[in-house]
């Protein structure tokens, strides 16, 4: 079987990436994606839930580091891209998956500095309030976790998030097992809950209203790595909740590559925490790029870590502008570049190999997988 250097490449390839007027209309492009479908399961012992959380994740190799590592077998990847889904119950089962291609058509120190060095300058950050801001679209999709990071509805009752935030590379953090999902509501002033409100109701302030998530899936990537190898190229997770939070949600999408993004920039909203109960949005220019990560200067904070990172281009199918998420913010990496420190905030892309995975884990059917 051909190496996934070989694989990478065909799945590289993009038709129709162009639009005829592109020097105005950004046009999502056409990939060509695989399908990764679960091959066997087996039970696991049930999880300690012993880990603490950690709202961010620090890793000291950047762009030229990851650059640098060797492209993984075919075999390695398909390792990665297995997966634990844990259960609401605390059952944990490992999947194993085949990968096809369809034929379509000092450490203390640096600790200190890292945390003011995530604001780059002048604090670039937007707090959204008023309901009618926060309840709309694209802000309503973001959602907060009951470990304290953010996630991002990606169907009628899927979040994505990071993976650091339910998993610590070794251990499940406390409180996966009952992780809740919270989504702001208007608090009215009378505490009533009538949906026709006059002014003298209106909304004094927001809370949360919160859903049990029903089970998590973790790529075996992030499990078997860490943050300074090939770890933090898996960082992200999908969570299934109890029930449909009938909210509008946010379609994922093949991350393109950085020239092909509206003027090189990337945005996104999450609940950051040195503003507590604000949601905080955002966006920058992309600074560089592996395959596997986005990187860049974005203003954010601990909490924000699990943000979907989206942008917005014109989809010709449909002929209509659409929003994507195309990465999921990880965290922040210190880098030690010929002597000089250098830091960036991290976003792991979507690839045509993570979308196939969690397209597969939303809607169970590949063939509703076909299009990045």
């Amino acid at each position: 079987m051909a190496g996934v250097s070989t694989l990478i490449l065909f799945l590289c390839a993009v038709k129709d990436v162009m639009p005829a007027n592109s020097l105005w209309k950004p046009t999502w492009p056409s990939y060509k994606v695989p399908v990764i479908l679960p091959q066997s399961t087996v039970n696991l012992d049930k999880p300690q839930f012993d880990a603490e959380t950690k709202l961010e994740v620090v890793s000291s190799c950047g762009p030229e580091c990851h650059k640098r590592s060797p492209l993984p077998t075919y075999e390695e990847v398909k390792d990665y891209l297995s997966y634990e889904t844990l259960y609401a119950n605390g059952s944990l089962v490992e999947t194993e998956v085949g990968i096809y291609i369809v034929n379509s058509g000092s450490e203390g120190s640096q600790s200190k500095s890292r945390t003011k060095r995530q604001i780059y300058g002048y604090d670039s950050r937007f707090s959204i309030f008023g309901k009618d801001f926060l309840l709309n679209y694209p802000f309503s999709t973001s959602v907060k976790l009951s470990t304290g990071c953010t996630g991002t509805l990606v169907a009628e009752k899927h979040v994505l998030t990071a993976a650091h935030c339910i998993h610590d590379g070794k251990s499940y953090v406390k409180g996966a097992q009952k992780l809740r999902v919270g989504f702001l509501k208007p608090k009215l002033k009378d505490g009533s809950k009538g949906t026709n409100i006059t002014s003298s109701t209106m909304p004094e302030k927001m809370k949360f209203q919160w859903i049990r998530v029903k089970r998590t899936h973790v790529p075996k990537g992030w499990i078997k790595g860490n943050a300074n190898d090939i770890g933090m190229d898996y960082d992200y997770a999908l969570l299934e909740l109890k029930k449909p939070h009938k909210r509008k949600f946010m379609n994922i999408g093949v991350s393109p590559p950085t020239r092909q993004l509206p003027g090189g920039r990337i945005h996104f909203s999450g609940y950051d925490n040195d503003r507590p109960g604000n949601l905080v949005y955002r966006f920058c220019d992309v600074k560089d790029e592996t395959f596997d990560l986005l990187y860049q200067q974005c203003d954010a904070q601990p909490g924000a870590s699990g943000s979907g990172v989206y942008v917005r281009m014109w989809k010709r199918q449909h002929q209509k502008w659409e929003r994507k998420i195309i990465g999921i913010f990880s965290g922040h990496q210190w880098v030690d570049m010929n002597g000089a420190p250098q830091d960036f905030n991290v976003a792991v892309r979507i690839t045509p190999l993570k979308y196939a995975q969690i397209c597969y884990w939303i809607k169970g059917n590949y063939l509703d997988c076909r299009d990045g």
